[in-house]
């Protein structure tokens, strides 16, 4: 769908002639006109009648004059693009229209409140780069891992892979293996132990 040939003014709000004598079926057949048949008569119509009424709601929300204008011109313009959207069995156009307004409005609260990045974040800088003897000592320390935990006794295995690989708290772990809490706590203690020292007697 393209757009209004010109943005509406407020200026040209006020000169409107139609602003107070529109009914709530005017409002749904000009909408109705511009999502079928892109009327741009209709949509000045439907900015002259909605907008006074629209920015006056936007004020008693307590938002300044200036933001209430960019929302007003946004809410409308979003009304020209998605008003094929529109159905008058589910909403009046007038209820429609102030929805729009709502979101546009929530949405710019959104974004005053979202801080913009820093680029000196440490979270923004990537790692360095991993040297070979690095990468050596990450592998043999995998290998190391993985074998310690395979002579664990099987219910030590079961318990660290739920724990680590299918990240169940203790509590999922004593109620899905019917333990007792301590149990659990005890077997993982002990686990950790035995890969610990697989672990010092490589270093």
């Amino acid at each position: 769908m393209g757009q209004p040939n010109r943005t509406v003014s407020i200026d040209d709000m006020k000169r409107g002639t139609m602003a107070n004598n529109a009914t709530p079926n005017d409002l749904n057949e000009d909408l109705t006109a511009i999502a079928h048949f892109q009327d741009q008569k209709a949509y000045h119509r439907l900015f002259h009648s909605i907008a006074p009424r629209l920015k006056s709601f936007l004020l008693s929300q307590g938002v300044m004059e200036n933001n209430a204008e960019e929302i007003l011109q946004e809410t409308m313009l979003k009304v020209w693009q998605k008003a094929r959207l529109f159905d008058s069995s589910k909403a009046s156009a007038s209820t429609w229209i102030y929805t729009i307004a709502r979101n546009v409005k929530i949405d710019r609260i959104r974004k005053d409140l979202r801080p913009e990045p820093d680029p000196h974040d440490p979270s923004y800088i990537p790692d360095s780069p991993e040297t070979g003897e690095q990468s050596i000592s990450r592998k043999q320390e995998g290998n190391v891992i993985r074998k310690a935990v395979a002579k664990l006794p099987p219910e030590q295995i079961r318990i660290i892979t739920m724990s680590f690989y299918e990240d169940k708290s203790h509590a999922e772990i004593a109620e899905a293996l019917n333990l007792p809490l301590g149990t659990v706590k005890s077997r993982i203690r002990l686990a950790f132990g035995k890969i610990r020292n697989e672990l010092d007697g490589v270093s």
